[in-house]
């Protein structure tokens, strides 16, 4: 390969909307690897990149750019198994909703390889290559784990990618404050939604739900093994923020059981008042 080249490994939903969403950008080629024949087929059918094969040997050992876009077991996976491939000087990055487990498991790539923990918060309720699209980074936040010796021309070409896909802005955090985030923000959400169908009510209020009930459960015919490894692999952060809605339900719980309506009335104003103050413009920006 003479071009500079991104070689994207994993296309699926995310993957191949990245793959679709770079074309153009600067003189890379853009390169997608994956293992499934019909996906190939797909993406060769519809441009999804430049080009696309089954055969990773043949393009990591020359990719500038190597973007893992896999399940998250599947991500640390492949940096063991190609530590030793990946070109000196080249940067490799991932999009996985996990950032602590991941930047553990790149500590075995050897020094002249650098690793950008990678997040972009993006994404639907489906799954492969044939729902992917361009425009799914626009307007989404790019989260950044950058290592301590990350070199200031992948953090540059990480914010002009950022600016290619259309995202609004780049966050710079550590993978601690990426996780407590995510576990609180979106993995504890589809834990809500997936609760929520588990009521043995569910299929006798077929026909008669309400936007609200949609709009809580649409997460909830989720990506079984995906969200397997997201969950369990930010378990410790999970948990403490489940540990948190648990305490809340019961206080609501207890207000109701106990008949005091102005103790109901309270907390909902208190409630209320916070998720107006949380729509209200100002900064957003993860610390």
């Amino acid at each position: 390969m003479d071009k500079k080249t991104i070689v994207i490994v994993g296309l699926g939903l995310i993957g191949g909307s990245l793959a679709i969403a770079l074309r153009g950008f600067e003189d890379y080629e853009i390169v997608g690897v994956d293992v499934s024949e019909p996906t190939l087929r797909f993406a060769r059918e519809h441009g999804v990149a430049d080009w696309v094969t089954d055969d990773p040997e043949a393009v990591i050992p020359q990719a500038d750019v190597t973007i893992l876009a896999l399940h998250p077991k599947g991500i640390v996976r492949y940096l063991e198994q190609f530590k030793d491939r990946f070109q000196p000087g080249s940067l490799v990055t991932d999009v996985c909703g996990v950032k602590t487990a991941v930047m553990e498991a790149a500590k075995c790539l050897p020094p002249e390889v650098d690793f950008i923990g990678c997040h972009p918060m993006a994404g639907t309720e489906f799954s492969g290559v044939e729902h992917a699209f361009g425009e799914m980074f626009r307007g989404a936040h790019l989260l950044l784990t950058p290592r301590p010796e990350s070199t200031k021309e992948h953090l540059d070409f990480m914010a002009r990618m950022a600016d290619y896909l259309g995202c609004r802005d780049v966050c710079p955090t550590t993978p601690e404050a990426h996780d407590a985030m995510i576990a609180y923000t979106s993995q504890m959400m589809h834990i809500i939604a997936v609760s929520v169908c588990d009521d043995e009510k569910l299929f006798e209020c077929r026909g008669f739900e309400g936007s609200s009930f949609r709009g809580c459960t649409r997460v909830a015919a989720l990506d079984v093994g995906l969200w397997t490894q997201l969950f369990s692999m930010n378990r410790p952060a999970l948990v403490e923020a489940l540990d948190r809605l648990e305490a809340n339900l019961q206080s609501y719980r207890q207000a109701l059981a106990d008949g005091d309506d102005q103790a109901l009335a309270k907390k909902l104003t208190w409630s209320a008042d916070r998720k107006r103050q949380m729509d209200l413009p100002g900064p957003d920006l993860l610390q």
